[in-house]
């Protein structure tokens, strides 16, 4: 045994996910970079194994109930660790965080500010002192009872509820209701409350068209539903919502952004006429410091805040306080993240800038001895703003930390301690640490592909540039921070747009619009999951399991017992594990932790039932061959054009390494992206496409980069265009067209610097992007 004041973390036969026994030594109070092509294995080393180890171990320690639940999670597939401290992980946790959550709540300025504001503020005469409760719209005693603290009033109208009156009930009248069974449910009920549901609404009487949309009653009736030649459903106690209600409730309280997004489509929304926007009761708006009140402190760029409460004379409370609160925006500033408001709800950042939020609150929280382990702290970041990064991650190691970092950024990875290289290659031809040590020794190591990139020696070849076959004009947007901005994007070609975070790429994209006149078709390739649990994965969102399903229904064994396609989904009753429900997983829920996903004790995370598994196909169950990667499904199926082309796309997009089984909950934004990508190169479609594609390469080892963009490139050959948002300066060089908005984040951009091929925007005098683009050309 090593001694406990051991100064490394000493990993011993690690085999979590694809990992081969994996032994590696790892200095503490570095700052130590994993890196790797993306699946070779590095999360797996950094979070699944010596964050979990970490976590396991916490865990024990607090609560002997959570033991024999860990007990049930599992451990890291591990022999041993030791040297290890306590661990904090700054993942890029794709939460769904409610609306009422802000960028003051998540770094706690908020509180800081209600305390100045109750202890300091300047009161009208007579008004008494405010509890800081009372300047919180999430509060009771604070928020305005109008709009419940949320600023806008959300009404619907007949309108936006029912587009089309000539149509009926029962031809989908109310767009607003859920599709499927949710929505035939509700016709049903209002069938059997005695309404016609077979009339055109228009010619409804008025007070019944009032009642089904707007009533706040919630009858309950007894349904007796059509009968269904393939199946009899037996009468049930339904509950009638009218339109306006489901509605409310779905934008309030739905974790789904889609089906927020659905339900915000009917809904007009306007400042509260209380407290015009301001969320808060009149007397909280009376108080006001520095001659403003609250509301319009948590609505200015931190940058501004944190000039207007820097060095403030005063009170011994109000220098406390104003102290207090610019030493908690000076890191966010730092950061980057100087153009975001207190009030800018979470659910509106981009996983990078939250994650970078929760960096920086960490640099107050002075803890000393954790390992930090991040997630690719460098994404969503332009590269004038990875200096500022490395600083801060310096300053949590000079405070006595270790910090571990999974990063693909060669300007953090140059900036290391000390370097863990997995490789060589992806998923099974992974799993293996290539090095492990001092950044420059990484040259010695031939089958390292991170060495081939940080290390370059051959010259950039050169881009040949395209003309463009047409343009799109856009604007004069007034949106966000861009003041009646007009950008022209050129057809045919691959257009980057770059610029600092804030600076208001997103926004410039975002109004590029199916409408927009001369696009053809728009595809637009977002980060979003692609879906929100363990049931939904890569084969299912491809449509591959459609034809997997249906190879083993065609085979003798299935044949001979009856079994059809439905016997081997494990979304639905009759093959599958009834224990999970075909998960594969049961939810262990943790009191005050969140709850983890634990392999099903009866099917082991198979997810069928032992008969199903019987049935083989080629010598492997359905288990086993959603247990395949893509690379190995593809030889596979190689004689099956249908998998074939469709496996064949995958790979060609870099993911070759992904089980086919892989739950959608542990794909990373970027592998989400990839796939969605492979789904439309799959389609092939005729006639012109405009792909657009937000940080594309987030997530990308460099090797995995040039694989994307020879498919970007073989769009724009097929005569496509593309438009990527990036940050990536050799992507942004192997563009036709750059669009440079800037110069600054928030209030100090929103301007477009420069336009044109990269060489002639790498010359632009006050662009941030010109002097890193110029590193990349050749």
């Amino acid at each position: 045994m090593h001694s406990p004041h051991d100064t490394y973390v000493r990993v011993r036969g690690a085999r979590e996910h694809n990992l081969k026994g994996v032994d590696v030594d790892i200095p503490r109070d570095v700052l130590a970079v994993f890196s790797g092509v993306s699946g070779s294995g590095k999360s797996s080393l950094a979070f699944g194994t010596i964050y979990a180890e970490a976590q396991r171990r916490y865990f024990e320690s607090v609560a002997p109930y959570a033991r024999r639940l860990i007990h049930q999670v599992g451990a890291p597939k591990v022999a041993e660790i030791s040297g290890l401290p306590p661990a904090v992980s700054l993942q890029q946790r794709r939460s769904a965080p409610t609306s009422r959550s802000s960028v003051g709540t998540v770094t706690s300025v908020s509180n800081s500010l209600r305390m100045l504001f109750s202890r300091a503020g300047d009161y009208p005469p007579g008004a008494g002192r405010l509890d800081s409760d009372a300047f919180s719209p999430n509060t009771a005693a604070g928020a305005c009872p109008e709009c419940h603290g949320l600023g806008r009033v959300h009404r619907t109208t007949e309108e936006s509820l029912v587009p089309d009156p000539s149509l009926s009930v029962r031809e989908g009248a109310i767009a607003a209701w859920p599709g499927a069974w949710q929505g035939k449910n509700l016709r049903d009920i209002l069938d059997a409350l005695g309404h016609d549901v077979d009339r055109p609404w228009r010619e409804l009487p008025a007070g019944q068209r009032e009642w089904i949309l707007f009533t706040d009653e919630q009858p309950v009736v007894t349904v007796h539903p059509v009968r269904d030649a393939d199946r009899i459903q037996r009468p049930y106690q339904g509950t009638y919502m009218s339109a306006r209600r489901y509605v409310l409730k779905t934008f309030s309280d739905s974790r789904s952004p889609a089906l927020r997004a659905r339900a915000e489509r009917f809904l007009t929304s306007a400042p509260c006429p209380v407290c015009g926007g301001g969320r808060l009761r009149p007397e909280a708006l009376a108080v006001t410091f520095a001659g403003r009140t609250i509301a319009e402190l948590v609505a200015l760029p931190l940058t501004e805040l944190a000039g207007l409460l820097g060095g403030r004379g005063g009170s011994q409370t109000v220098r406390v306080l104003t102290a207090d609160l610019t030493s908690r925006l000076a890191p966010v500033i730092e950061l980057g993240l100087g153009y975001l408001s207190l009030d800018r709800a979470t659910p509106t950042l981009s996983a990078g800038e939250l994650q970078r939020l929760r960096l920086a609150t960490q640099l107050r929280s002075g803890l000393f001895g954790v390992v930090y382990v991040l997630d690719e702290p460098s994404a969503g970041l332009h590269p004038a703003d990875t200096e500022a990064l490395l600083t801060v991650l310096e300053r949590l190691r000079t405070a006595g930390n270790s910090v571990f970092v999974v990063e693909h950024h060669l300007d953090v990875v140059r900036g290391a301690d000390w370097l863990v290289d997995v490789g060589p290659r992806a998923g099974e031809h992974g799993g293996e640490v290539l090095h492990s040590g001092p950044v420059a020794e990484l040259a010695g190591v031939a089958e390292s592909a991170t060495a081939r990139y940080l290390f370059a020696r051959e010259p950039k070849p050169v881009h040949r540039l395209r003309s463009p076959t047409g343009w799109l004009r856009i604007g004069p947007v007034t949106r966000h921070n861009l003041r009646a901005v007009t950008a022209e994007f050129p057809l045919g070609v691959l257009t980057a747009v770059t610029g600092v975070s804030g600076s208001g790429k997103s926004t410039l994209i975002g109004e590029i619009t199916e409408e927009t006149p001369g696009i053809g078709r728009l595809v637009s390739v977002d980060q979003r999951p692609i879906g929100r649990t363990p049931r939904s994965n890569l084969a299912t969102y491809t449509g591959l399991f459609d034809v997997v399903r249906k190879v083993f229904a065609a085979t003798g064994q299935a044949r001979d017992r009856g079994y059809g396609v439905g016997r081997f989904s494990f979304n639905v009753a009759g093959g599958r594990c009834e224990t999970c429900q075909g998960e594969g997983f049961v939810s262990v829920e943790l009191l005050f932790l969140p709850s983890t996903y634990a392999p099903c004790p009866d099917c082991g995370g198979a997810r069928y039932n032992p008969e199903t598994l019987e049935v083989t196909y080629r010598g492997r169950n359905i288990a086993e061959v959603l247990d395949l990667t893509v690379e190995g499904a593809a030889e596979f199926f190689a004689d099956i054009p249908a998998a074939a082309r469709s496996l064949a796309t995958l790979l060609d997009v870099g993911l070759g390494y992904l089980r086919l089984g892989q739950p959608a909950t542990e794909l990373s934004g970027g592998e989400a992206q990839r796939i969605k990508l492979a789904g439309e190169l799959q389609r092939g479609r005729r006639g012109h496409s405009l792909y657009l594609l937000d940080e594309p390469t987030t997530g990308l080892h460099p090797a995995d980069v040039e694989v994307l963009m020879r498919q970007l490139q073989g769009l724009v050959d097929a005569g496509h265009s593309v438009v990527v948002v990036e940050h990536d300066m050799t992507v942004v060089a192997e563009a036709d067209w750059v669009i440079d908005p800037g110069p600054g984040g928030g209030d100090r951009g929103g301007r477009i610097v420069a336009a044109g091929p990269p060489a002639e925007v790498a010359r632009t005098g006050d662009s941030v992007t010109a002097p890193h683009l110029s590193r990349s050309l050749p």
